[in-house]
């Protein structure tokens, strides 16, 4: 049942994706013209929402499976949901920032742009410590009855038919924003 993680790999792909569309926003704030906010609001609303809903539970689960199964070796591994929370924080740092913006208040863009690059890079970071040493932790460690009672766990929440898209409407806003960052490319191209 190691497909899971193939799955969350291509999550962190789809979730890079975002943050490089946020890091060309913010490389037109840096040169002083206007960023596309309707991207960037779009991108932090992504944000607060994609991971919590649809990625991190996943993890979780595998990583209690994995505290179970090799509690020595996952204590090596971090503190991952402390990771995601630090990770809210720093995006609700990030919409502060660009709601002050969008009102006209006095801030310093280094301000601004070091909140933002502070996300992306520990966004960046938190997905390659999980990539590097998490998942093949997780891999050596558990078990086939592991992978097997975790599909059931995954099936459990995810087949449920009281959402049964909301996987799908977070893949179509995630393909919403790059349309929309690849149109104002464009534009400012022109």
């Amino acid at each position: 049942m190691i497909e899971i993680i193939d799955v969350l790999r291509q999550e962190h792909r789809d979730i890079d994706k975002l943050l490089r569309v946020l890091e060309r926003e913010l490389s037109v704030f840096d040169r002083g013209e206007r960023p596309d906010y309707e991207v960037i609001l779009a991108v932090i609303d992504y944000f607060k929402n994609y991971p919590d809903i649809c990625h991190h539970p996943k993890e979780d689960i595998i990583v209690e499976r994995f505290q179970a199964r090799d509690p020595v070796a996952a204590a090596a591994i971090g503190d991952l949901q402390a990771e995601h929370r630090e990770g809210a924080k720093r995006l609700g740092r990030v919409a502060h920032a660009v709601e002050r913006v969008l009102s006209d208040e006095d801030l310093i863009r280094q301000s601004v742009h070091d909140i933002i690059r502070d996300f992306i890079d520990h966004e960046r970071k938190h997905m390659e410590t999980e990539e590097r040493v998490a998942f093949p932790a997780v891999v050596k460690a558990l078990q086939p009855e592991d992978w097997a009672d975790i599909a059931l766990h995954l099936a459990d929440r995810y087949g449920s038919p009281s959402e049964p898209d909301f996987e799908e409407k977070f893949s179509t806003l995630r393909r919403n924003i790059l349309e929309l960052e690849e149109a104002a490319e464009i534009e400012r191209s022109d």
